[in-house]
């Protein structure tokens, strides 16, 4: 485990300790959840782009053509 030393203004580390308050975690909980959220976040838009590269859009559009054309049923609607 590393350590990171960082300074917040103090209404956003008021907010910080609220919600993680709120969440139920400690604040190193809940930063370091928040920095993997935003590394996933990154990392799967490049993953996305790199992966639609491969592709080509007739194949995408093929594929989406088998995709039913029906309304949800009344659990999946909004």
């Amino acid at each position: 485990m590393s350590t990171l030393s960082i300074q917040l203004p103090d209404s956003l580390y008021k907010s910080l300790q609220k919600l993680a308050e709120q969440d139920g975690v400690s604040l190193d909980q809940f930063v370091a959840l928040a920095i993997a959220e935003k590394i996933s976040a990154l990392t799967t838009e490049d993953y996305l782009k790199k992966r639609a590269q491969r592709g080509d859009r007739a194949t995408y559009e093929a594929v989406l053509a088998k995709v039913a054309d029906v309304s949800p049923v009344a659990d999946d609607s909004v």
